[in-house]
């Protein structure tokens, strides 16, 4: 994505060293470069803020533990959306097995002079919280993060063609979920037959 602040690979691997070599301030700038796209993967699969930024700082733990793993020879972010991925799906399994009453779904949308498009936004982001957690972290990765389908297929450890699919049945469901929420209309266009 255009704009982020990500260091190219040359720059990183002397700011990983420092951080290797206990260096505090080192810590805090890989932290600092990297929490924008670490926060959005979480807040979307997770949906909540809170959850988010839970997962985003256990995710920094764990990445400043693992750093001595890190292949320099491969792209650093795509092995830390791999660990923000996998703290999410953590989170959302211990979710399941004890749901939480102020859940997103118990909320009904505000009526009044919202703005169309951030009411779209929330909408979606409802939706996509029923999407299941693998297809949504594929379809985050892919539409949020901008990854390409090998990119993901790697981080998330799971075939090329895996990922595609993932991909297509996130979109499909979710489009289910904005037709039955009332949020997008079921529009079918027939095709004329010559």
């Amino acid at each position: 994505m255009a704009g982020r602040d990500v260091p190219p690979a040359d720059e990183l691997r002397p700011l990983v060293r420092r951080c290797l070599s206990g260096c505090q301030s080192a810590m805090l700038e890989l932290v600092r470069r990297f929490q924008g796209p670490v926060f959005g993967l979480c807040y979307r699969m997770l949906g909540r803020r809170e959850d988010a930024e839970d997962a985003a700082q256990e995710t920094f733990i764990r990445v400043l533990r693992s750093l001595s793993r890190w292949d320099e020879g491969r792209d650093f972010e795509p092995w830390l959306l791999a660990i923000a991925g996998n703290r999410c799906r953590t989170a959302l399994a211990n979710r399941k097995r004890k749901p939480s009453p102020d859940s997103l779904d118990d909320v009904a949308p505000v009526a009044g002079d919202e703005d169309q498009g951030s009411h779209l936004a929330e909408e979606v982001q409802r939706a996509l919280g029923q999407v299941r957690d693998e297809y949504r972290q594929a379809f985050v990765l892919f539409h949020e993060h901008e990854k390409s389908y090998g990119e993901i297929a790697e981080m998330m450890d799971v075939p090329l063609g895996t990922v595609k699919t993932w991909v297509h049945r996130a979109r499909r469901d979710l489009m289910e979920q904005l037709k039955q929420r009332g949020a997008v209309e079921d529009v079918r266009y027939a095709v004329r037959r010559v």
